[in-house]
């Protein structure tokens, strides 16, 4: 697989790979997603439809999957992070029925299936220990879950979920 190829079956028909304008817009829309398409097209120096059919087809694709405002969550108060390794009860189903309970739970905002000695890590938000402590009474209370191991974070050294491309701009 070329090293800027996008594996997704859904994508027949349709172009698998990033070139070096879409990796362009997407380091911009990272950067600054309300910038406007035709600031975007002064930078690179091609027209405004062009831009603006590039993102559609990015969007169409799944490679550009929504926009949102990034938000202190400090600023609000929710100042205590948690990272959860959880080991589940095995059957059939159980990692899709597991993980949509882990997600349900109030303050969790990443759930995910690993492989190894757990079978999820979930990352949550509280405001105090005692919020946190009742979001960890809903996992020792399921009838699905055999074990949990919890770590509070100290401090954020990086939280970027961004993916930049190393093109020249």
């Amino acid at each position: 697989m070329a090293e800027n190829e996008i594996p997704d079956e859904k994508m027949s028909g349709r172009r698998s790979f990033l070139d070096d304008t879409d990796m362009k817009i997407l380091n911009i829309l990272q950067r600054d997603c309300r910038k406007p398409l035709y600031e975007i097209a002064e930078e690179l120096s091609i027209p405004k439809s062009t831009i603006h059919y590039r993102i559609k087809r990015l969007e169409d694709e799944g490679i550009i999957e929504g926009y949102y405002a990034k938000i202190n969550s400090s600023k609000l108060g929710f100042d205590i992070q948690m990272i959860v390794n959880v080991r589940a009860k095995f059957g059939k189903g159980y990692h899709e029925k597991v993980g949509k309970k882990l997600a349900e739970i109030p303050g969790i905002w990443a759930v995910y299936f690993v492989f190894g000695e757990n079978d999820f890590v979930i990352l949550g938000r509280g405001k105090n220990r005692k919020e946190l402590f009742d979001k960890m009474k809903i996992l020792f209370n399921s009838d699905d879950v055999e074990r949990t191991t919890t770590q509070i974070v100290t401090e954020v050294v990086k939280d970027d979920p961004r993916i930049f491309f190393n093109v020249e701009e």
